[in-house]
């Protein structure tokens, strides 16, 4: 079965396109990834967005290897993300190294600093937040955002990824980022929804050439709902009225909104129908009156809280 259409890329300041429509596959079971993936790369999927910290770079990367083996995709023809995690922010290129080897890839398109946050090493590809006896995030305080930063660049030299960005930083870090950066950051990816709009980080990224890309798309869908106890922007009653308008679904037409900012998505899923139906949202477009409707429904409301692990709030 051949690919029904890639969706648009967006230009990256380093150079390279990314697709504006991603797969995540944060908190994807490991006997479904091949398929999921699969089925995804039919569909049309070109982008997939991998993490260190979510612990199955080894299965997405199974999955990628017979994709190739079997001409389903050509590696050239994707975009491939992962992260840097907490504790690695010291060992930036052995950590690289190691999710290109599970990931079974000669190059990254993207790679992440995934927190501004170095924590207390426990080992390369040991992705376990580092509490303390406290029972709080054991933040490592001899390295600094910058080291980090420059360690990223050297990454871009050796060849081992094309771009490199940040994930998670607010207007302050990403201010300062672009202060020290030989090479600036290509992507700031982060949490905005209807829920949680963020417009100044988005404009002010937007402004300098950073690309927003919106992990959590559709704010306290399942996932998060399940995860974090958070309040989902899907069963708002303006989303669900302007969905009915469209003859679309609450999260298209929340994915359209995402688009329509100028922000790529990736949408996380674990069921095949709503890959397809996620995939579905470049024949239609929200008027700029609906805009400011949705626009309106904002409740600054982030769902994604790693302070409830963590014993710290990062955004605190």
């Amino acid at each position: 079965m051949a690919a029904k259409g890639a969706a648009p890329a967006v230009a990256l300041s380093s150079g390279h396109r990314m697709p504006a429509v991603g797969l995540g596959v944060w908190r994807m079971e490991k006997p479904a990834i091949r398929s999921l993936i699969h089925s995804a790369l039919r569909i049309g999927y070109r982008h997939l967005d991998c993490a260190a910290d979510y612990q199955n770079e080894a299965e997405v990367g199974d999955a990628l290897a017979e994709a190739f083996q079997t001409g389903l995709v050509k590696r050239e023809d994707l975009f491939i993300t992962t992260k840097l995690w907490n504790s690695d922010h010291g060992h930036v290129i052995e950590a690289c190294k190691d999710s290109l080897k599970k990931l079974q890839l000669d190059y990254l398109d993207l790679y992440l600093v995934h927190f501004p946050v170095a924590t207390r090493h426990t080992g390369v590809g040991t992705t376990s937040s580092a509490l303390g006896d406290d029972g709080v995030l054991d933040i490592d305080t001899t390295i600094s955002l910058e080291t980090t930063w420059h360690a990223m660049e050297g990454l871009v030299s050796m060849g081992l990824v094309r771009s490199i960005g940040i994930s998670n930083y607010d207007i302050f870090l990403t201010r300062d980022c672009l202060a020290y950066a030989k090479i600036k950051p290509a992507v700031n990816q982060i949490e905005t929804h209807p829920y949680f709009q963020r417009d100044s980080l988005v404009k002010f990224c937007q402004k300098h050439g950073i690309c927003v890309t919106a992990h959590t798309p559709l704010g306290g869908s399942t996932a998060n709902t399940e995860w974090f106890g958070s309040v989902s922007c899907l069963d708002d009653p303006v989303i669900k009225s302007l969905a009915e308008k469209y003859g679309k679904t609450p999260a298209q037409l929340v994915l359209r909104w995402g688009l329509q900012r100028n922000t790529v998505v990736i949408p996380k899923t674990s069921k095949v129908e709503r890959l397809q139906e996620n995939f579905e949202v470049f024949d239609f477009e929200i008027s700029g009156e609906d805009m400011e409707k949705m626009k309106a429904i904002d409740r600054n409301y982030r769902t994604n809280q790693p302070a409830k692990f963590w014993g710290i709030d990062l955004y605190a």
